[in-house]
């Protein structure tokens, strides 16, 4: 984890200009999260359906600079989302449009702000090289499907630059060898015109890549592509789930 003094070196290596619209950036959140919490714990209080983040990773991905486009219709419960992977922002955006609990790499739960924000939607954080521990990950996978709506699952395992498509990971869709029942999966494509600039990669921090992206001018479009869904149940096994999904996200960016 980055110390203040590192994120202060880092603000500063944006220039003048671009620290103030991190610092514009950082004080939109702080006042979203002011008027979000109270709503929040009085949601709990009451025992009515809390909506808080959802609609505040949403708004996240809105002072980040994404104008979120959804095309297509996301299932609303029962449904594993399969998705490519570039940014951090790919989880707010996701959630603002599906409110999707999501899994990700351990990675992410340690980065500043970023893993923070990730926790807000019931982020499931799954260690790779932890193979002992790959069937109680399972097990929290399919609780949390039990309980909630709809997960989305990275199965490139790792952030891309956008342009490109790596392998899906098998083990990262065990949750669905075999299926709960009745659950569909959903492959969605994350279209990024600005990839370049936004995109995660190489050796470059989280707090960084953040502040990198806050010191951007305006904004940047982001389409969110829900494609077809299929019934895993019908292709005998997550590895051709895998493929099907990856099969069907790499003709959307074709």
């Amino acid at each position: 984890m980055a110390s203040p003094s590192t994120a202060r070196v880092e603000a500063r290596g944006h220039g003048l200009i671009g620290s103030l619209r991190i610092g514009a950036r950082v004080a939109a959140l702080l006042i979203a999260l002011l008027v979000m919490l109270p709503l929040h714990f009085m949601c709990r209080v009451l025992h009515v359906p809390v909506w808080m983040p959802r609609h505040f990773l949403g708004i996240v991905a809105w002072i980040a600079g994404a104008r979120v486009q959804k095309i297509g219709k996301p299932l609303r419960r029962d449904v594993v989302f399969i998705s490519n992977h570039v940014s951090w922002i790919d989880i707010p955006a996701i959630a603002g449009a599906t409110g999707s609990a999501f899994v990700s790499k351990s990675e992410l739960r340690d980065a500043p702000v970023v893993g923070w924000l990730s926790t807000l939607n019931h982020t499931l954080f799954v260690e790779r090289d932890d193979r002992m521990g790959v069937a109680e990950q399972i097990a929290r996978l399919r609780d949390a499907l039990a309980e909630l709506w709809s997960v989305t699952i990275f199965p490139e395992g790792t952030t891309t630059d956008g342009f490109d498509l790596l392998p899906f990971k098998g083990a990262l869709l065990a949750v669905l060898d075999p299926p709960p029942p009745g659950v569909m999966v959903q492959p969605v494509f994350l279209d990024y015109c600005a990839a370049p600039d936004v995109a995660w990669v190489r050796e470059e921090l989280g707090l960084g890549n953040a502040l990198r992206i806050f010191a951007r001018a305006g904004s940047f479009p982001l389409t969110i592509r829900f494609l077809e869904p299929f019934d895993p149940a019908t292709l005998g096994g997550r590895k051709a789930v895998a493929a099907e999904a990856r099969a069907r996200i790499s003709a959307a960016m074709a």
